[in-house]
């Protein structure tokens, strides 16, 4: 895929994970929503399968679940480079995808990692008020929501019920093993993964 960017267009994908990263309750994962809404439906940078793919491997590696905003922003950066003529040396292409990096990165991170800190000391001072009381108790649901509409989006593909019905039973399976046993998650995705490189799923 190839895309062209402006000036403008890097600061507006910065602006819009400052905006995102103020709504990030429940983690950068919650927002993934919104970041498919922005990147591939409106602006059309990254495919459908870049976004997907992106929040899989992210999720697959050790670290903290933001780094999918960061392959998100590679993505963009390569799609970028990917529409330069004359072709562009790697190094040049590297350089945009750490750009997109940066930019998604620091976006998503420096807003909230600053509220965090200053709202949290306050929180903490006024603990036993029933307003914040109140208000940790009604993130619960937002939270669970936003989670959700995530794992929602993530099946977007998956709407074929005659084809990719296993995949459906297995997903259940799955979610009630989680919920009634302390069967450790790392087995559950390793049985996930073994049945995808079968074709089973």
């Amino acid at each position: 895929m190839s895309i062209t960017l402006s000036f403008q267009d890097w600061v507006s994908l910065f602006l819009h994970f400052v905006s995102l990263s103020l709504l990030a309750v429940g983690g950068a994962i919650t927002t993934a929503p919104d970041i498919h809404r922005y990147l591939v439906d409106e602006q059309h940078w990254l495919t459908h399968y870049q976004f997907t793919s992106s929040v899989a491997i992210a999720q697959g590696a050790p670290g903290p679940n933001v780094m999918f905003v960061a392959l998100m922003g590679w993505n963009v950066g390569m799609n970028a480079a990917a529409s330069m003529s004359p072709e562009p040396t790697v190094l040049y292409a590297v350089m945009l995808a750490l750009l997109g990096v940066l930019v998604t990165m620091v976006g998503i991170i420096v807003p909230s990692a600053t509220l965090t800190f200053f709202s949290t000391q306050w929180a903490h001072k006024n603990r036993d008020l029933k307003g914040i009381r109140a208000f940790k108790a009604g993130l619960a649901p937002l939270v669970m929501s936003l989670l959700v509409a995530t794992g929602w989006l993530l099946t977007g593909n998956h709407d074929n019920y005659s084809e990719d019905w296993p995949m459906w039973v297995l997903a259940a399976v799955t979610t009630v093993i989680v919920w009634r046993t302390q069967t450790h998650l790392l087995l559950l995705l390793s049985i996930g993964a073994v049945l995808g490189i079968l074709k089973i799923i």
